[in-house]
C-alpha cells in the first residue's frame, strides 16, 4: 500500500475527531459562553448541516480542478475552521468555525476514495479505500476520547487547536505523498443528478437520515446524560466515548461482512435492534454498568447500518456513484443535525436528559419501516419486469420452402 494512503488516513482522522469530539465537550463549551446545553447542541447541528450542503457542492466544484489540489484546498478549509473554533471570542463565531470546517468533510471522503482507489492495482482498491476510512474509525476510538480528556483537563480550545495541527500534518502529507492526478474528464452534472430520480436511491438516503439520526439523538447529549443521570464523573465521559468508538469499529466490520451476503436482512436486524436499544436507554441510563453496555451497543448497531446503506445507494445510483456517495455522507449528517435539534427540543421542554433516547428510538423505527417499504417496492418492480419479459412475443424462426 502506498504511503499516500497514510496522508489520506491522517486527514480522515482529523475530520473524524473534530466531528465527534464536540459531544464530550458540550458542558464545557456551554459554560464558557454562558449558553444552555440545547443551545450548545447547535454546534453539532451546524456542523452536520455544513456537511450536508457542502458534500455535493464541494464534490461538484472538485471536478473542475486536479484531485490532489482539491484535497489540499479541503484540508486548508478544515484547518481554518478549527482555528476559528479554537480562537472564537463568541458562541456565534465558534458556530461559524464549525460550519467552515464541515464544508471539507463530505468532499474529502468522496474525492479521497477515488484517489485511494486510483493509487493501487484494481484488485486492491477496496483495501485502499478501507485504509483511508481507518482514519475515521481510529478517530472515534483514540482521537475523540483523547480530545475530550484534553478539553476537560486544559480547556476545549486546546482540543480544537490540536485538531487544526493534525490538519496541517494531513495537508503536508497530501502535498508530499499524493501524486499529481488529472482532473476527471467527461463529468456531466446532468448525468450525476439523474440518479436522484431513482426512488430506491432516495429511500436509501432517507433510511440513512433516520437510522443514523437515531444514534445521534442519544450520543449528542451523552455527556450531560451520563454525568447527571447515570452518576458518572466528568472524566468518565472519555472512556464511555472509547466504548462507543469500539462499538462503531465492531459494527462497521460486521455490517461490511454481511452487506454483500444479505443486505436487506442486515438492515432489518440492525435498525430494529437499534430502535429497541435506544428505547431501553431511557431505563439503562440510570445504572452505570447498564448505560455503558448500552452506549457500546448503540455504536455497534448504528454503524452496522453504514456499509449496507452506502452500498445500497451505490447499487442504485447508476452512472453517478461519486455525487451519490457524497450526498449520502451528507444524509448521515442531516440525520445528525435533525436528531441533535430534536434532542435539544425535548430537553429544553423539560423532559429530562434521557428524553432524546425516545427521539432516537422513533427515528430508528421509522428507518426500519422505510427498509420494509423499499424491499416491497423492489420485489414489485422485479415481478413487473418479469411479467413484461414473459409477455413479449417469442420470435419464431422462419422456414423457407424451396421448390
Amino acid at each position: 500500500m502506498p504511503l499516500a494512503l497514510l496522508a489520506l488516513a491522517i486527514g480522515a482522522f482529523g475530520i473524524g475527531t473534530t466531528e465527534f469530539v464536540i459531544m464530550g465537550l458540550l458542558p464545557e463549551v456551554a459554560n464558557d459562553y454562558g449558553v444552555s446545553i440545547p443551545t450548545a447542541g447547535f454546534l453539532v447541528t451546524g456542523y452536520a448541516l455544513g456537511v450536508m450542503f457542502g458534500a455535493p457542492l464541494m464534490t461538484v466544484l472538485g471536478t473542475k480542478v486536479p484531485r490532489k489540489r482539491m484535497l489540499m484546498l479541503l484540508m486548508g478549509l478544515f484547518i481554518v475552521g478549527n482555528l476559528l473554533s479554537a480562537l472564537a471570542p463568541a458562541f456565534a463565531v465558534m458556530l461559524a468555525g464549525r460550519v467552515v470546517a464541515s464544508l471539507a468533510h463530505g468532499a474529502f471522503f468522496g474525492i479521497g476514495s477515488v484517489v485511494a482507489a486510483d493509487l493501487v492495482a484494481p484488485h486492491k482498491r477496496a483495501g485502499a479505500i478501507a485504509m483511508m476510512f481507518t482514519g475515521l474509525t481510529v478517530a472515534n476510538v483514540v482521537g475523540v476520547p483523547l480530545g475530550t480528556l484534553v478539553g476537560q483537563s486544559v480547556g476545549w480550545r486546546v482540543t480544537f487547536a490540536v485538531v487544526a495541527a493534525i490538519g496541517v500534518v494531513g495537508l503536508a502529507g497530501v502535498a508530499k505523498l499524493v501524486p499529481d492526478l488529472p482532473k476527471a474528464e467527461g463529468v456531466r452534472l446532468r448525468h450525476e443528478l439523474a440518479a436522484f430520480k431513482n426512488v430506491q436511491v432516495l429511500l436509501a438516503m432517507a433510511m440513512t437520515v433516520l437510522g443514523f439520526g437515531g444514534v445521534f439523538a442519544a450520543i449528542t447529549y451523552i455527556a450531560p446524560m451520563m454525568t447527571h443521570v447515570a452518576g458518572f464523573a466528568d472524566g468518565s465521559v472519555t472512556w464511555l466515548l472509547v466504548l462507543f468508538g469500539l462499538g462503531m469499529v465492531g459494527g462497521n466490520l460486521v455490517g461490511g461482512k454481511f452487506a454483500d451476503r444479505a443486505l436487506m436482512p442486515m438492515l432489518y436486524v440492525s435498525l430494529g435492534a437499534l430502535a429497541v436499544v435506544l428505547a431501553l436507554f431511557t431505563l439503562t441510563a440510570h445504572d452505570k454498568i447498564a448505560s455503558a453496555v448500552t452506549v457500546f451497543l448503540i455504536g455497534a448497531l448504528g454503524f452496522a447500518t453504514v456499509p449496507p446503506l452506502q452500498k445500497r445507494v451505490l447499487d442504485h445510483a447508476h452512472g453517478a456513484p461519486t455525487l451519490a456517495s457524497a450526498v449520502n455522507i451528507g444524509a448521515f449528517n442531516l440525520g445528525n443535525a435533525l436528531a441533535a435539534w430534536l434532542g435539544g427540543v425535548v430537553i429544553g421542554a423539560g423532559f429530562g436528559y434521557t428524553a432524546p433516547n425516545w427521539v432516537g428510538a422513533v427515528l430508528a423505527a421509522a428507518a426500519l419501516v422505510l427498509a420494509f417499504l423499499s424491499a416491497a417496492l423492489e420485489r414489485r418492480e422485479t415481478a413487473a419486469s418479469r411479467t413484461v419479459a414473459g409477455s413479449l412475443p417469442v420470435e419464431r424462426p422462419t422456414t423457407t420452402v424451396h421448390h
